[in-house]
């Protein structure tokens, strides 16, 4: 596969980073981890990749801005362009030794993500996506699952914890969803997550309470698979609305329906 010379920038930043997280993965019960809020955990990992990426992206690209999750943002002079970079996608993962964490990379052309790296230390699992050439998980093409109805489905989800979102409000999408599905999967990465549905090992996903850096990259992914991608109104505001649906398109489509169901009478 080919890839420009920005996705190879990313590529590269996404792999420094994944080294820096390996290491402290194997020492995880040294590291220093303080508290930002309720169960949101940040540790020193979090911040060395966060620095190893933002140094690298503008090292080869100084006038982009950078949006990432454990800094204040960069505007930078072009005005076109825009990083968004999540270093440690599944922080409370990492820190209980669970294998499913990514770092995250986005590249964001005048409001339009048009680029994405997902990459999985722990497994060497590295997706790829730029618009109009395709996604691939390391060497191999992606296409979404094409199943068609919901039934037949794995579907993956974020589940809000303490201190985070309208646990009443998931209860009731979580109801609707459960009841029209083959099975119900939280794996705790939201980045992973959607490069999951882009690779076709989740049917669909939908989550609320997502940041951009969460979602950026596992956007293009899953449209260059063949995806859809919305809000959960069905709308293009992810960032705004901090909510994502995904699958093909009759599975996103159904999906939107049902977890906008209203609260049950009884």
């Amino acid at each position: 596969m080919a890839r420009s010379a920005l996705l190879n920038v990313m590529v590269q930043a996404a792999l420094k980073a994944g080294k820096s997280l390996s290491r402290d993965f194997g020492e995880v019960q040294n590291l220093q981890v303080s508290v930002k809020g309720p169960s949101d955990f940040v540790s020193q990992a979090d911040l060395k990749a966060e620095k190893i990426v933002r140094d690298e992206l503008l090292k080869a690209r100084p006038t982009y801005g950078f949006l990432g999750e454990e800094s204040e943002e960069i505007k930078g002079t072009d005005g076109a362009h825009r990083w968004l970079v999540d270093p440690l996608d599944g922080t409370t993962n990492f820190l209980h030794g669970i294998p499913q964490f990514a770092v995250s990379i986005a590249l964001e052309r005048n409001g339009e993500i048009v680029a994405g790296v997902v990459f999985n230390p722990a497994t060497d699992e590295l997706y790829t996506a730029e618009k109009g050439g395709g996604a691939f998980l390391n060497d191999r093409r992606l296409r979404v699952a094409a199943r068609r109805v919901l039934s037949d489905c794995v579907i993956g989800c974020g589940v809000p914890h303490l201190g985070r979102g309208n646990h009443g409000k998931f209860l009731v999408e979580l109801r609707h969803v459960m009841g029209e599905v083959a099975g119900i999967r939280r794996m705790g990465a939201a980045a992973l997550d959607l490069a999951y549905v882009a690779a076709g090992r989740l049917d669909g996903f939908w989550e609320t309470g997502l940041s951009p850096w969460d979602m950026a990259a596992g956007l293009v992914l899953i449209r260059e698979a063949g995806g859809f991608v919305s809000d959960l109104k069905g709308g293009t505001d992810m960032f705004g609305e901090g909510t994502v649906v995904a699958g093909n398109e009759l599975i996103q489509k159904a999906l939107i329906e049902v977890a906008n169901r209203p609260v049950p009478t009884r």
